[in-house]
């Protein structure tokens, strides 16, 4: 009988090392899926390059530049001769379309000067084949004005292309440490949700024992029950951030990219205010559009000017008539001549395109003068930003230990009787919020370099911001 028993002790002990050994393993198991990447990883370099591919405002403004690249060829073509070709079939009995045809067919004969040939022919036909060409020798350097106004505008184009490309960049930054600001915001509702758990469990424990009324139990469902509803907003706005970062990189809402970093406190360099108003000024790829289109407008006050000069053109031809679409029997001509005109009198048209082209050119002007204030504006404007964010990323820091502590000892003052629900629910409070400025203002430190490059003209794939 005794032996019955050990050996069914001995069972028992083995069931339970077996179990023991399952339930480590399975915790084994669920910690390394917890520590594995997501199936399709993403980072910050990687996001940056989707979306120079395919964000839709990218394709935009390359369409853009392709365009004005286009124009200059359009503008160039002025400059070389136009030669065209024809091939047209007529019949007729018009008295003076005959006449006119027999004689390029070299065909016409005395029997054609019978005037009832000449004033009621029969029907005619003619195919006529025509190779035709024109060249304006000179336009006072008029064409020549729209081949450099093009290419202004094209570079005025390029530089805007390299803007959208850095409003994209930042977009993305923006979007993609939003999703890791999310991810925090998850985490920080979660543990706020398990520490009003925590003080719950304490109330109903105190309550149980009669040490405290019914209203601080209550209390502490109000607030679990609070926490539970930021967890769930929380855990919403990360799957809206991440749908808004696979617009940005012109993706669909869903995805199945996932970002792998963490949001993290990092250092940035720092420099003078006054040489990132420099560099502004000289490397805003707006702000060089800007001059690029000025100068543009230059060009056309010019062409405007050459109006009033005369112009040069010549013209060329050669024409083949032949009674039949394939059959020969017919005859061949040519023509050349040069002009040159002058416009004597245009209603005061040239005059007004002149003043209208002037006006313009002032228009730019202006228009740069103040697209320069606004860049220096935005510099200060960012620079300042980043400087408050690295101060509050400072203070939360330290507010965060501040706070933990606090939350510690008033939990045991409360488990003492020294106080009230309202005390410690009030440290709780203070605890989740010092966490969330923490991560707020590490979003902001990181936004605000981003923008603080973007402003000044130098946000790429190579910034600290986006390659550490």
């Amino acid at each position: 009988m005794m032996k019955r028993i050990r050996g069914s002790q001995s069972m028992k002990s083995r069931y339970r090392q077996v179990f023991a050994l399952l339930l480590v393993w399975l915790c084994m198991l669920d910690r390394s899926l917890a520590q594995a990447p997501p199936a399709n990883p993403l980072t910050l370099p990687k996001a940056v390059s989707i979306a120079l591919e395919r964000n839709p405002l990218e394709k935009a403004a390359l369409a853009d530049a392709k365009a004005a690249s286009s124009n200059v060829g359009v503008a160039r073509s002025f400059l070389m001769p136009h030669v065209t070709f024809t091939e047209s079939g007529t019949r007729g009995n018009d008295p003076v379309y005959v006449f006119g045809s027999k004689l390029r067919q070299q065909r016409f004969t005395t029997a054609d000067f019978q005037l009832n040939q000449l004033n009621t022919p029969l029907p005619f036909g003619n195919f006529t084949t025509r190779f035709g060409g024109a060249w304006n020798l000179f336009d006072s350097f008029a064409s020549w004005h729209a081949v450099s106004r093009a290419k202004r505008m094209n570079e005025a184009a390029n530089h805007q292309l390299d803007r959208t490309n850095q409003e994209i960049v930042f977009r993305v930054v923006e979007a993609y440490d939003g999703v890791l600001l999310a991810n925090k915001r998850v985490d920080v509702a979660e543990q706020a949700e398990k520490t009003a758990q925590s003080i719950l469990d304490r109330s109903q424990s105190r309550f149980d024992t009669g040490l405290v009324v019914e209203s601080d139990l209550l209390s502490a469902k109000v607030r679990i029950a609070e926490r539970s509803a930021e967890l769930v907003r929380a855990r919403n706005n990360l799957a809206l951030s991440r749908a808004q970062l696979n617009l940005t990189m012109g993706l669909v809402p869903d995805s199945p990219l996932e970002p792998v970093e963490e949001l993290a406190e990092r250092s940035f360099p720092e420099l003078p205010l006054a040489e990132l108003e420099t560099r502004a000024l000289a490397r805003r790829p707006d702000l060089r559009s800007l001059q690029s289109q000025e100068a543009a407008q230059q060009q056309s006050v010019a062409m405007a000017k050459s109006a009033f000069g005369p112009r040069v053109n010549a013209m060329a031809g050669w024409e083949l008539d032949n009674p039949t679409f394939l059959a020969g029997g017919g005859g061949n001509n040519w023509l050349g001549a040069i002009e040159v005109q002058f416009d004597l009198f245009q209603g005061g048209a040239r005059r007004a395109e002149l003043s209208r082209e002037h006006a313009l050119e002032q228009k730019m002007k202006a228009l740069k003068q103040a697209a320069s204030d606004s860049v220096l504006l935005d510099i200060r404007r960012a620079y300042y930003d980043l400087d408050s964010a690295r101060q509050e990323v400072s203070i939360a820091h330290a507010a965060i230990a501040q706070a933990q502590e606090s939350l510690r000892i008033s939990r045991d003052r409360y488990d003492g009787g020294l106080i009230t629900i309202t005390d410690l629910l009030g440290m709780e409070e203070a605890a989740r919020r010092t966490q969330a400025d923490y991560w707020d203002a590490v979003y902001r430190l990181h936004i605000g370099y981003a923008n603080l490059e973007l402003a000044s003209g130098t946000l790429d794939m190579q910034s600290p911001v986006v390659n550490p």
